[in-house]
């Protein structure tokens, strides 16, 4: 179960947002790349490494995540959704993954793990995007989906500010750090996420 599962709800719930946005003369394409902007801005945060720096990662995930749900709905009420804004939002949210994913990584000098990572996030998506090519339509489902992956990031970027600003909470576990754990997660949950959708769509094809 995860939480892309509830897009019509967030759609429903940022309906305000949409209409601001509407009113303040955004385009769908302007919104995307502001989501992108912040993706990146998190993936510069979580380098840095700082007790503060942190904070604003995850303020800076929840903005993109936020973002990359108007972005679509405010396509859809302006009549102007296309299969070109379509490819820059998955293009956008591919390098923003890798963004705020490199940046994890980076910061706390874990690049095998940050690979492991990438491979495994970007294979779950890929997956998402052949299922639909091949006419099964966009797939969601699997352990993790990028709703799911935003939430956590910026709930272990809350935890690492905790865990740095205050010297009585534990800053490893087995030699890694609460972000190092994270892209293991990543690592594994992707990959099976990736193949648990293979597995449902060879069936649907069989």
């Amino acid at each position: 179960m995860t939480l892309d599962q509830y897009r019509d709800l967030a759609d429903r719930l940022l309906g305000p947002f949409v209409a601001a946005a509407d009113r303040l003369g955004l385009t769908p394409d302007g919104v995307s790349v502001v989501a992108f902007g912040f993706a990146v801005a998190a993936g510069g945060a979580f380098y840095l490494g700082t007790p503060v720096w942190y904070f604003l990662g995850a303020a800076f995930v929840f903005l993109n995540g936020c973002l990359d749900l108007v972005d679509g709905a405010l396509a859809r009420a302006q009549g102007v959704d296309s299969d070109g804004g379509d490819l820059l939002d998955h293009v956008l949210d591919r390098y923003a993954d890798i963004a705020m994913l490199v940046g994890l990584a980076a910061g706390i000098d874990a690049y095998g793990l940050g690979l492991a990572a990438v491979t495994g996030v970007l294979m779950t998506s890929y997956l998402g995007t052949q299922i639909q090519a091949v006419g099964l339509g966009r797939a969601y489902g699997g352990l993790v989906g990028r709703a799911d992956r935003l939430a956590i990031i910026g709930l272990v970027a809350l935890v690492s500010a905790a865990t740095l600003a205050l010297p009585a909470l534990p800053v490893r576990a087995l030699g890694l750090t609460v972000v190092g754990w994270l892209l293991v997660f990543f690592a594994v949950v992707g990959h099976l996420t990736a193949l648990q959708r293979f597995r449902g769509a060879w069936r649907d094809l069989s």
